[in-house]
């Protein structure tokens, strides 16, 4: 039984140098790579909103860094005791709404500067599937283990995808003409799905 699939990819044209700023955002393996880059001492920004997972949340996230976003006490839910957005990761969560807030803030303003800047975006897709809240069905990155009769799972159709991916794509290009831009997809394999 063969259990890795032997792909060639010949190299790029061009490679991040170490004089390069690179924002990573996506799944968990961005984590990886981030921290990777990190301790190689390269210039990196990992996952402002947290880790996400759907191309929804990826393209929802990078045009609120373009957009330099200011969240508000009404784009927070208080839930399991904790202050708590469906955009971002529960690292931003807390007991305090107005300290909640400012960690968000403080992040959407560094990302707004970073991207502006940065020479390298690398985005890792995690999953075609994205949470909706039943009550309006908007998209969520983050469930933060609340009832899952809150949301339902929607599989992405390859038109969804494409079309917020090139709605991001566009913005981010117009915002910061010399970026270059990497796509991974996460290698963990969702057998469950």
């Amino acid at each position: 039984m063969k259990l890795m699939l032997d792909i060639e990819i010949k190299p790029p044209g061009q490679k991040i140098q170490y004089s390069d700023k690179v924002i990573i955002i996506g799944s968990c393996f961005t984590e990886h790579i981030g921290n990777r880059l990190h301790e190689l001492k390269f210039d990196v920004l990992q996952n402002p909103n947290g880790i996400l997972f759907d191309p929804f949340s990826v393209a929802f996230s990078l045009v609120s860094y373009i957009q330099n976003k200011n969240y508000t006490a009404d784009d927070l839910v208080y839930l399991n005791e904790l202050w708590q957005s469906w955009q971002h990761h529960s690292r931003y969560s807390g007991p305090d709404q107005q300290l909640v807030l400012l960690s968000i803030n403080n992040s959407q303003s560094v990302a707004h500067q970073f991207l502006q800047n940065a020479n390298w975006l690398i985005i890792t897709l995690g999953t075609s599937f994205s949470y909706r809240l039943v009550q309006n069905n908007s998209p969520v990155a983050n469930c933060h283990r609340a009832v899952a009769q809150m949301f339902k799972k929607h599989l992405m159709t390859s038109e969804e995808i494409n079309s917020a991916l090139d709605n991001c794509l566009y913005q981010l290009f117009r915002f910061n003409p010399g970026l270059r831009i990497v796509f991974t997809v996460s290698p963990v394999r969702h057998i469950r799905d």
